[in-house]
């Protein structure tokens, strides 16, 4: 499994508005093929940056297959006019869980 980290700063004053689209986006990304989970982490130093976490089953199914999807499309008009620049995306593994 890979977890699919993205860095996002959101445009000043839409902060809630951008929490609700994402909310909307659950479903997009809940039923793509290779998802395991969603979740959405606000900073408490920035509370304009937030980070979308993602859990799939290989960076394939977010790359490639959600990225190539309508469901990727619908999720971009949804968050994308929130964002203040291109999020920042990473895929980590995790080396040790307790």
């Amino acid at each position: 499994m890979v977890t699919e980290i993205a860095q996002i700063e959101v445009r000043p004053d839409t902060e809630e508005e951008f929490e609700r689209a994402v909310a909307r986006a659950v479903p997009l990304f809940t039923g793509a093929e290779g998802c395991r989970g969603i979740q959405l982490h606000r900073s408490a130093e920035y509370p304009r940056r937030y980070r979308l976490m993602v859990l799939w089953d290989t960076v394939e199914h977010h790359t490639v297959t959600f990225r190539g999807s309508e469901s990727f499309r619908r999720w971009r008009d949804l968050a994308g006019p929130y964002f203040a620049a291109p999020p920042q995306v990473e895929h980590v593994y995790s080396v040790l869980a307790q």
